[in-house]
């Protein structure tokens, strides 16, 4: 079971490398719309009668987000500025989740409800785990399983949100003259990346989960 989690341990780290590799790379070629990551987040969430929600540059790399509770899209300061193909490739992603939020796409609000539990069941897992171990006690192993699934499951709902993301992104991107048809190879790319990230951290800790309950079910034999 070690080797499957090790594999996906690289497999993370791969893709981490890979996000910024990406992103570094097509940083370097400008748009024919000479849009800033800015330009183009604007510009989408006007189209998208999105007139009330600010964009907001935040210090950082690839420090992107959209807030639900502010409703306002936050760009790391490389995307607010740069007339990039990953420059608007990642604001218009953001954007993809504000227009979600717009529209209650259900897997957003999914996350946003299970969001409070999870924050408190990822901090308390890890202790009800190692001191399960620690001591012996199958009872804290088992509790920490369930703290723990409720992790992964947050994980696991994350993708469709951000592929999604992606989805629109990509079709409004065009629809809107943001990039042209040559340039969808490296949006494609750049968001591609990004949700490789998201594939692979799921995929560690649901393997991680799966060797919690072989231990736990070995030892309760």
């Amino acid at each position: 079971m070690y080797i499957p989690i090790i594999l996906a341990f690289i497999l993370s780290l791969w893709a981490q490398f890979r996000v910024k590799g990406t992103f570094n790379k097509w940083s370097k070629t400008p748009t024919y719309s000479g849009l800033t990551g800015y330009d183009a987040a604007r510009r989408m969430l006007d189209a998208n009668g999105l007139h009330d929600v600010p964009i907001e540059p935040v210090p950082g790399a690839l420090t992107d987000h959209y807030d639900p509770i502010k409703r306002v899209v936050r760009l790391s300061e490389p995307v607010y500025y740069e007339r990039s193909i990953s420059a608007v490739s990642v604001a218009c992603h953001e954007v993809g989740h504000a227009i979600q939020h717009q529209q209650s796409y259900p897997m957003l609000v999914l996350r946003h409800k299970m969001f409070p539990v999870v924050n408190f069941a990822s901090g308390i897992a890890p202790f009800l785990l190692l001191a399960g171990f620690i001591f012996g006690a199958l009872n804290l192993i088992g509790l920490g399983i369930i703290f723990f699934s409720a992790a992964v499951a947050f994980q696991l709902v994350t993708l469709p949100v951000e592929f999604n993301a992606s989805s629109r992104a990509r079709e409004l991107m065009v629809s809107e003259g943001f990039i042209t048809n040559d340039e969808e190879r490296g949006v494609a790319k750049v968001l591609n990346a990004a949700a490789l990230t998201y594939v692979a951290a799921a995929l560690l800790s649901l393997l991680e989960l799966i060797r919690y309950i072989l231990i736990f079910t070995n030892n309760r034999d």
